[in-house]
């Protein structure tokens, strides 16, 4: 095979200005394309011009003559692909099913979440999970680790201000291992467990929300240029009930203020619109929530209006607050709040109607569903409980930390119900 000096110079300049651009299968028939039109000795030339091996282009040879002898397209190559479809090693997660979700148990009682950001992290390192896998069975490097959590949706994240001014509380661990005992105890028997808070004020009207969406080049939606409320739309008081058991949200829309009694009303209009259907035979029910706002640990009329809510539903209601400083350990903050603010990011609330389509709307992968009702109820600020109404609320506080936890067990006709 003798190659003159101008022929190479054009194979030199169409290899320079296309190997570059092309992935690893259409490089390889490339060179092969080159190196069988070149015949005898075209494999050896090529691989003096590009240093590729000489098996890789004898193999864009076979991809080319196995693509024009292919007789349908699953005996062709997949153009699109590198490999043949099916080829390459199977997924970790094709070969052991369930590991991604041995992955979340292992890591759930230990992840964090930014309320803004779908994003989660873990506190645990590759090599502790890894060996939290080996006792399950597992057979995985800390690479595998890796990739599951990619996949799972965590990421290394940088350190943030998350943590509270001050020395964290002596009991917060302690605590934590009671939620996490507790709700385990509460999923098992098949009981609701519940995730409460209520979501940052929203304006409603024309204004910038933060992030960005898709629109045509160079027309960006017009919003007003100041922030300031418009008093005949007025504000939204978004309150949030997450699922634990089935991964579904709940957000009764309130347009008064954030109060005990709004509290206690969300929570009960989520068990009339869906609690009461998805739990049928539910006798009690498990509430996590902040220490403090509109459903505080230190507020008795937090505690009433949870028995008005026994009363009405017949649930013994048992709660456990999160401890001081932690709330964005709170579960409705992490997977759904910060979902519903990505799914309206850079979409102005202009009104009621586009809130409640905005949040009704939120999805995730992982088959997340949400719910939104308006509230336009009224509710005081600054209301108190007389001392009788207090003593009417049929408490027990829980140990190990009776400022956190208590079960109230529902009265109907001034009977105890046990």
């Amino acid at each position: 095979m003798v190659v003159n000096a101008e022929t190479e110079r054009v194979i030199r300049r169409v290899l320079g200005d296309m190997l570059p651009k092309l992935n690893e299968m259409q490089r390889r028939q490339l060179q092969g394309s080159i190196a069988d039109a070149l015949g005898h000795g075209g494999v050896a030339y090529v691989n003096s011009l590009t240093g590729a091996a000489r098996n890789t282009i004898s193999r864009g040879i076979e991809d080319l003559n196995s693509i024009a002898e292919a007789e349908s397209a699953d005996q062709s190559l997949a153009i699109s692909g590198i490999r043949k479809r099916g080829g390459g090693r199977k997924k970790e997660s094709e070969k052991h099913p369930m590991l991604y979700q041995d992955i979340e148990e292992i890591i759930d009682p230990d992840t964090y979440g930014n309320p803004m950001k779908p994003l989660r992290w873990t506190t645990l390192s590759l090599r502790k999970i890894a060996e939290e896998l080996l006792k399950k069975g597992y057979k995985v490097s800390q690479n595998i680790v890796s990739r599951a959590l990619e996949a799972l949706g965590y990421s290394k994240q940088q350190n943030q201000k998350m943590l509270q001014v001050g020395n964290q509380h002596p009991d917060r661990d302690a605590q934590f291992q009671h939620i996490n005992e507790t709700a385990q105890a509460y999923l098992e028997r098949g009981d609701p467990v519940i995730s409460i808070d209520t979501k940052k004020k929203e304006n409603v009207g024309n204004f910038k929300n933060p992030g960005s969406e898709y629109r045509k080049e160079k027309s960006p939606r017009k919003v007003l240029d100041h922030d300031f409320p418009i008093p005949e739309l007025g504000k939204v008081n978004p309150y949030g009930v997450y699922v634990l058991n089935d991964n579904t949200g709940f957000v009764n829309l309130g347009t008064s203020h954030d109060t005990a009694e709004f509290a206690g009303e969300s929570v009960y209009q989520w068990w009339e619109a869906v609690g009461k259907n998805t739990f049928p035979e539910a006798k009690r029910l498990y509430i996590n929530c902040d220490g403090g706002g509109s459903n505080s640990s230190r507020r008795w009329i937090w505690k009433y209006q949870l028995q008005l809510l026994a009363n009405k539903t017949g649930l013994e209601i048992e709660v456990s607050h999160f401890p001081p400083g932690t709330s964005k350990w709170n579960k409705v903050e992490h997977r759904l709040f910060c979902y519903i603010s990505k799914n309206w990011q850079g979409q102005p609330l202009i009104d009621i109607e586009t809130i409640v389509s905005l949040i009704g709307s939120t999805t995730t992968k992982k088959g997340l569903k949400v719910i939104c009702q308006v509230d336009n109820n009224v509710y005081e600020t600054g209301k108190k409980i007389s001392e009788e109404e207090k003593e009417s609320i049929n408490i027990e506080f829980l140990e190990p930390f009776t400022q956190w936890n208590y079960i109230i067990r529902p009265i109907q006709n001034d009977v105890v119900v046990s």
